[in-house]
């Protein structure tokens, strides 16, 4: 055995699965779960999943109800089952032990983790508002709009270099591109500090959104790669929640900074802000390396085992996801003419673009309205910054929940957006008692609540192409983010603040725009091609009031004589089917 044997098992490697025996050694241990529990009724019936006959429900559409729009799983899933589903359970019913404990090692290796790259992300992001009101403003000389420019300089590194992740994203290994960025993220933070003019300021940032775009849509994509649809949104909310906590750090850090740093070794608190973000960001690059899994046909994690990487593939075959494969070439014209002549491409990319827009959180807002007081230090100012990304915390948390356990991404954009534009509204009115303009900002992470369940959206939408899916994604995040580069250059001027009439007011239309989006496009475009797909699913329709047949189902392509051979894969003779 050579050194590179030995290290190979704590090292990111491919991983070559032998699907056939792995799916032997899961019957095997199916097998002997049954018979450890001697469940004899069920050991009479029992087939393996390979050799099962599919069951077939014929469904009647001549009496459906008109609110059966609004059932996002009414072709996805048949009638009994739907029955059977309990929102307040986290694990599906139909999950076995072996998917549970997959689904638990997803939710570590890439749910929390990417949480905790958000989190270094959003506390980088988030301390330039902060910098600016501790100091930085008055230290650089910033005026007029340089803080509105600063961000949009970001924007446009960002969204600039998202463009080569289209191709990137489906080609090459995310546990090399991601913490690599990250890497470059940390030294350009790090590299902040050091600005003495503006205009060293936005050359820094402009390189941190260089190394931040590729994050964004390759996490998304990762979640759509490994999750169901009805899990998604909930894994989605985790990762949302490192966004909150980096706000509500950075106002926590650059409190304890500047109270306790400003000036040490002549260095000003806000500069020592980004010192500490820097630190905190590179090791959980390196981390990366090791925990991100890549995808179910390309995974490198040591943290997941063949058998893990064969029930992922086994389960999204299952739910009629597509893994990945080589595909047409990207710069095929075919390929462009099948997405760009798709409706889901403009649905999914419109609704993003709205969403990104449905915020006021990034413009600093609520901490230059704080600051604009008067009656409040700069360490103060910063503690309070913490509120509404506390709050947002519980924002997100209750949109996912509804996305995934409601089974309605619909319902949760409904029910997130509603509420945030209840808070832009009173915002552009702003001449109301302060108690409920503290409440309107007490809302303003709703708008980005249903971020989450964008995305999950569209990848349960684009599942069956995971090519167009990439490119969708990538899609929704690099327009719907320069789209705010635009906008924030007119609506969000910096000499508007605090009242920000326009910023309020064209929030508040954007989110009323996007519950249109949802309700009257994507909705009933979505349910027609779930209709479609529905005998993918085991579901039959007809309806009898236009004078349709009850269909018949196909044959089952198992014969008698496969039903009673001996399972040699498990030792165990499949009993008593030919009865049944």
């Amino acid at each position: 055995m050579t050194w590179r044997d030995t290290l190979r098992p704590y090292f990111p490697h491919l991983k070559e699965i032998d699907e056939e025996y792995e799916a032997e050694r899961l019957e095997a241990i199916i097998a002997t779960r049954r018979q450890e529990t001697s469940e004899k009724d069920e050991e009479a019936t029992t087939v393996t999943t390979s050799l099962s006959e599919p069951e077939w429900e014929i469904r009647d559409e001549a009496n459906r109800k008109w609110w059966a729009i609004f059932n996002e799983y009414e072709y996805k899933t048949k009638s009994e089952k739907q029955a059977q589903h309990k929102w307040y359970h986290w694990f599906d019913a139909s999950d076995t032990p072996e998917e549970k404990r997959l689904i638990l090692k997803l939710d570590l290796v890439l749910a929390f983790f990417s949480l905790c790259m958000y989190w270094v992300k959003y506390l980088d992001q988030s301390n330039l508002n902060n910098a600016y009101v501790s100091g930085m403003k008055e230290d650089l000389g910033m005026k007029g709009n340089d803080l509105v420019n600063t961000q949009i300089v970001y924007t446009v590194g960002s969204v600039v270099f998202q463009i080569p992740f289209m191709y990137l994203i489906h080609r090459y290994p995310t546990h090399y591109i991601l913490p690599f960025m990250d890497l470059g993220w940390g030294l350009f933070t790090l590299a902040s500090y050091r600005a003495k003019t503006v205009g060293q300021l936005q050359a820094f940032r402009f390189f941190v959104g260089v190394f931040e775009s590729a994050f964004y849509p390759t996490i998304h994509y990762l979640f759509g790669s490994w999750y169901k649809p009805h899990e998604y949104a909930r894994r989605g909310g985790i990762y949302y929640f490192g966004q909150m906590i980096g706000i509500l750090t950075a106002g926590l850090l650059q409190s304890a900074a500047y109270q306790n740093l400003h000036m040490t070794n002549g260095l000003e608190g806000w500069r020592w802000m980004f010192i500490i973000d820097a630190i905190i960001t590179i090791p959980i690059g390196v981390i990366g390396f090791w925990s991100l899994p890549g995808t179910p046909t390309k995974t490198y994690s040591i943290l997941l085992n063949n058998q893990d990487v064969y029930v992922a593939r086994k389960r999204l075959r299952e739910a009629n996801i597509a893994l990945e494969t080589e595909g047409p070439q990207f710069f095929n014209i075919e390929l462009w003419k099948n997405i760009l002549g798709d409706w889901k491409y403009y649905g999914y990319v419109m609704l993003n673009v709205l969403s990104w827009n449905t915020s006021n959180g990034s413009s600093g807002a609520y901490l230059l309205w704080l600051k604009s007081l008067g009656r409040y230090s700069i360490p103060k100012v910063n503690q309070l910054s913490t509120i509404t990304p506390a709050l947002g915390i519980l924002h997100i948390f209750t949109t996912s929940l509804i996305s995934d356990l409601g089974r309605s991404k619909w319902g949760a954009i409904m029910y997130s957006q509603s509420l945030n534009f209840l808070g832009n509204l009173l915002l552009s009115i702003w001449d109301v008692p302060e108690g409920v303009i503290w409440f309107a900002f007490c809302l303003q992470y709703y708008g980005w609540a249903a971020s989450t369940v964008n995305y999950s959206w569209a990848a349960d939408g684009c599942r069956h192409n995971p090519q167009h899916r990439a490119i969708t994604v990538v899609s929704m995040n690099m327009i719907g983010q320069a789209s705010t580069a635009l906008t924030s250059a007119f609506v969000w001027k910096t000499v508007d603040a605090p009242r920000y009439l326009k910023g309020y007011s064209f929030t508040a239309t954007a989110t009323f725009c996007m519950i249109l989006w949802a309700s009257f496009f994507l909705l009933p475009l979505y349910k027609r091609e779930e209709r479609k797909h529905a005998a993918e699913n085991g579901i039959l329709l007809y309806n009898s009031a236009k004078g349709e047949e009850p269909p018949v189902p196909p044959p089952s392509v198992y014969s008698e004589d496969v039903r009673s051979i001996e399972n040699e894969k498990t030792g165990r003779i499949l009993e008593n089917t030919e009865s049944k």
